[in-house]
């Protein structure tokens, strides 16, 4: 059987990814797995991080395998060693391979030239990992415990965690409206295999400017950092631009009594969430920044299952 990766969640069919959702829903109420039993899994990171390193790392260890953390200046990805000798030479070490990048073309390079599995862990394009865990969340969390028909409100900007929750949330028929300021957006080919996505479940995908406009009777409202890693020289611009695109207990108010807010963390207080943001009563965040390591303990066990045939 050829080998999968996860580079976006779009490599995901609609009925996969609820499998996966279902999946982590057993792991967290106890469900064990030993799929990585006698195995190794390089974690290639470029950027810094707390909850993915953390979460994949002990997820690796729940499964019975061992992590091999490799930073930035370790390995020298696509400088000191070149992405394609990279690829080559871990597949000979290890099983499987989470990659950090700066460039999601590096992690598509490398898993072309990996015969092992390849998970995005977060690249400048998508973040696959958290928008499964966003979704996870939700389903938890809403009375339904369905995600077909429920409204996601995303306030900010158009990045790779939007980008991830849009075509996640498409493909399990779960609505979605980002508002953004001009020239924000969700990239074009995000928006469009979006909408081609949603088609199917029957699913509204929608961008407009107003934050009133999408959060208005929301079951879930979400925002994240108007400053990503990489970009502290647009720091002062993005700042001015995203002016009134704060989530506020006001804004808030506008969605579903029984709607929670949600952020993937690290939040800048004062800018994209106001003080008492993360701990205000509707707030999931945390249980969101737990379910990521269930939810990457799903993935792994799926793509490593792959490798059986």
């Amino acid at each position: 059987m050829k080998k999968r990766d996860l580079l976006s969640i779009a490599d995901l069919l609609p009925k996969e990814i609820q499998g996966l959702l279902n999946r982590a829903i057993a792991m967290k109420m106890g469900a064990q797995s030993q799929c990585l039993a006698g195995k190794s899994v390089a974690m290639l990171f470029e950027k810094q991080s707390l909850r993915t390193r953390v979460s994949f790392d002990v997820a690796v260890h729940q499964l019975g395998g061992h992590a091999i953390y490799l930073g930035r200046e370790e390995v020298g990805l696509g400088n000191r060693e070149g992405v394609s000798d990279v690829g080559r030479v871990l597949s000979r070490y290890v099983d499987a391979i989470i990659a950090r990048t700066y460039s999601h073309q590096t992690l598509v390079d490398l898993a072309s030239y990996a015969t092992i599995p390849v998970v995005n862990a977060l690249s400048d394009a998508e973040h696959p990992c958290q928008a499964l865990g966003d979704l996870l969340t939700i389903q938890e969390h809403l009375p339904s415990g369905r995600l077909k028909g429920v409204s996601v409100a995303f306030i900010g900007d158009g990045n790779n965690v939007a980008s991830s929750l849009a075509l996640g949330a498409a493909a399990v028929g779960a609505n979605f409206v980002i508002a953004s300021p001009p020239g924000y957006e969700l990239p074009e080919h995000i928006a469009k295999q979006s909408h081609a996505l949603a088609r199917t479940p029957g699913a509204v995908i929608r961008q407009v400017r107003d934050p009133k406009e999408a959060a208005r009777h929301a079951d879930v409202v979400y925002t994240d950092v108007w400053v990503s890693m990489g970009q502290e020289s647009q720091g002062d611009q993005r700042r001015r631009d995203f002016q009134g695109y704060q989530v506020t207990p006001e804004l808030m108010a506008l969605a579903s009594p029984k709607a929670v807010f949600m952020h993937p963390l690290p939040a800048h207080r004062g800018e994209e969430v106001a003080e008492g943001m993360l701990g205000h009563r509707q707030s999931v965040v945390f249980d969101q920044a737990e379910n990521r390591l269930h939810i990457q303990k799903a993935v792994l066990e799926f793509l490593m299952d792959g490798q059986k045939g």
